[in-house]
C-alpha cells in the first residue's frame, strides 16, 4: 500500500503515490476543513477514500505489468523472445532439431539454458514443453491470455534436411553391414572347419590315452 499520513506546516493529510507504466501517480486528501483539522469521523471517510484509489492505481499497475511483459515476451515478428529453434549435428551424421530456451528466471534470479528434442517428443510436443518451461521461469499462469498466445506462436520450420540425413545415415549404415556379411560368413565358416578338426585331435588324444591307463591298471 502507497499511502502515507503527512503532517507538516505546510500539509496534513494523506498522499497516495504510485508508479503506473513509468507514470509517477502521486495524489493528496487533506484532512483540513476549513482550515481546521477533521474529527475522528471524518478522518476515517478521508482515510477510506486514499485506500481505495490506491486499489484502483495498484490494479493499473498490475494491468501495466501483464502488458509490458507481453511485450517483453515478443519479438517485432511475433515470435517468442528466448526460445530458438536450432539442429545440432551428431557425430553420426544426424541431425537433433532442438526447441532451446534460454531466459533469465525470474524465479531463480539466475540464467535458465534447456532445450526439448522433437525427434523424442515430436514437433508441437517439444514446442508445449519449452513453452511450459518458459512460462514456469517467467512467472506466466497456464491458461492465461499471454500463456496462450506464447503457445499459438510455435513457429514454422523445414525438418527436411533431419529427414535427409537420417535417410544418408541408413545408407551408410546399411553400405557397411552389407560390406561386413561376407567376412563374418566367412569367418563363421573358417570356425566350422575349424570345429571338426579340433574334435578329431581331441577324440585321437583320448584314444592315446586309453591304452596307457589300460597298462597301468594290469601292472597293478
Amino acid at each position: 500500500m502507497s499511502v502515507k499520513l503527512i503532517d507538516n506546516e505546510a500539509f496534513y493529510g494523506y498522499r497516495v503515490r504510485r508508479t503506473v507504466d513509468g507514470k509517477l501517480y502521486q495524489e493528496y486528501l487533506t484532512l483540513k476543513k476549513g482550515g481546521k483539522r477533521m474529527g475522528a469521523t471524518l478522518r476515517k471517510k478521508v482515510e477510506s477514500a486514499a485506500k481505495k484509489r490506491d486499489v484502483e492505481l495498484e490494479a493499473e499497475q498490475k494491468q501495466a505489468k501483464i502488458a509490458r511483459k507481453a511485450e517483453r515476451c515478443f519479438h517485432d515478428d511475433g515470435s517468442v523472445k528466448g526460445i530458438s529453434f536450432l539442429k545440432k549435428k551428431e557425430k553420426s551424421g544426424n541431425l537433433t532439431p532442438i526447441f532451446q530456451v534460454g531466459i533469465a528466471s525470474d524465479i531463480d534470479g539466475k540464467i535458465v539454458c534447456t532445450s526439448f528434442s522433437v525427434n523424442a517428443h515430436g514437433l508441437e510436443g517439444a514446442w508445449d514443453k519449452a513453452v511450459t518451461s518458459y512460462a514456469k521461469h517467467k512467472s506466466i499462469k497456464k491458461g492465461s491470455k499471454l500463456f496462450k498466445d506464447i503457445a499459438a506462436a510455435i513457429p514454422t520450420v523445414d525438418l527436411s534436411d533431419v529427414k535427409a540425413a537420417a535417410e544418408k545415415v541408413a545408407k551408410k549404415k546399411a553400405a557397411a553391414k552389407k560390406k561386413a556379411a561376407p567376412k563374418k560368413k566367412a569367418a563363421v565358416k573358417a570356425k566350422a572347419k575349424k570345429a571338426p578338426a579340433k574334435k578329431k585331435a581331441a577324440v585321437k588324444a583320448k584314444a592315446k590315452k586309453a591304452p596307457a591307463k589300460k597298462a597301468a591298471k594290469k601292472k597293478k
